[in-house]
């Protein structure tokens, strides 16, 4: 009306809903506005986990010769690097990715023209074909029409499918960042593999003390994301007939989410991850003193004797190489090669197994069918 020179509220030469608003309703077009905006705040969140993975996979190709000890249940288990580790947080960090994407794609189905219950009533045809293709012009993705817009209209499972997307990448997040704070508890009675960048005092009344506060930071971001995706699941299920009233406490939610790890992300990149250095000689001290190693002996002495092994040297306080040698299961020579560095880090079958016959199998076995 301003354009035109006339006066406000003049309506009955422009109306709001007769002309401004013609064929439209908040039952069609306020699902589609909230998967626009999913859409692009998505494309920061991608961004983010992009750079993270990145810095990792940084990490992986720098720690690829730092041995450690690997566990499983929290006990020791066979060495892994330090390198290998940071790798898989990297390929994680990418499936977390992969699966945003996925949900990213099936938000551009949208139900624009649907109007009230998805019929398109009151809606000129023309504008039903021409409005997904107009709004990616508009937007610079692509958007279809729903083949069944009353389904689209009354179901809202794709917000559904984005929430899990952002709460499975919340708990890869906590799994990661909860590793680094074990790997760097201590420093004289935890584990110490790694020092983080230390960001504040840590405690008021303990000098000395500092926190893995970055890596905190991010598990409670994560958190208010699992609770949030909880919110998205009761009011998805909690649409009636043709239309899911619940969408408003969904797109809280999920934009809520999508802030929140935006920027733990970064934060854990900037300030935690690209700072982080690995104490090698506690990794390797802990890999040589560890019991788990003797694992690496089982092709060559057995299986049995490598328990033996074991519980003597958990009697004992004994290393698996002074036991080994004790029984005269092994010699020096032979044991140093087992237990080198190289071996280690690329582990191989021998093929020879004590007590075995001239296949490398123990007596009284055939090889398995190729």
């Amino acid at each position: 009306l301003e354009l035109r020179g006339e006066a406000k509220g003049r309506y009955d030469i422009i109306s709001p809903n007769n002309h401004a608003n013609m064929a439209q309703s908040t039952n069609d077009s306020f699902p589609t506005g909230i998967k626009v905006c999913l859409s692009k705040k998505g494309d920061d969140f991608l961004a983010a986990l992009d750079r993270l993975a990145a810095e990792l996979e940084k990490k992986a190709v720098a720690y690829r010769g730092i041995l450690k000890m690997g566990r499983t249940h929290l006990q020791d288990a066979v060495p892994i690097t330090l390198g290998q580790e940071m790798g898989a947080y990297a390929s994680a960090v990418r499936r977390c990715m992969k699966r945003t994407r996925i949900v990213q794609r099936a938000i551009h189905t949208i139900n624009m023209g649907g109007t009230a219950v998805g019929t398109g009533l009151n809606a000129e045809p023309a504008y039903i074909k021409a409005v997904a293709r107009r709004l990616s012009e508009i937007t610079g993705e692509t958007y279809r029409t729903s083949q069944n817009i009353i389904d689209a209209t009354n179901n809202t499972d794709a917000f559904a499918d984005f929430s899990s997307a952002l709460k499975n990448a919340a708990l890869v997040l906590i799994k990661l960042s909860n590793d680094f704070r074990l790997m760097a508890s201590g420093p004289r009675c935890g584990l110490n593999e790694l020092h983080l960048p230390m960001r504040q005092p840590g405690s008021s009344i303990m000098p000395g003390k500092v926190n893995p506060v970055i890596a905190e930071v991010l598990d409670q971001a994560c958190y208010q994301v699992i609770a949030g995706d909880l919110a998205v699941t009761l009011a998805v299920e909690n649409g009636q007939f043709e239309l899911n009233v619940m969408e408003p406490a969904m797109s809280q939610a999920m934009f809520e989410s999508l802030h929140l790890l935006t920027h733990a992300l970064d934060t854990l990149h900037t300030r935690c991850v690209d700072g982080i250095t690995a104490n090698e000689e506690i990794c390797r001290d802990f890999v040589m003193n560890s019991i788990g190693i003797v694992t690496y002996l089982n092709d060559v002495i057995g299986h049995h004797n490598g328990d033996l092994i074991g519980k003597e040297c958990a009697r004992t306080g004994k290393s698996v190489r002074e036991v080994a040698l004790e029984k005269g299961l092994l010699t020096e020579d032979e044991i140093d090669a087992i237990l080198s560095t190289e071996n280690f880090l690329k582990p191989t079958y021998s093929g020879k197994v004590y007590g075995a016959d001239e296949k490398g199998l123990p007596d009284g076995l055939t090889p398995p069918a190729k």
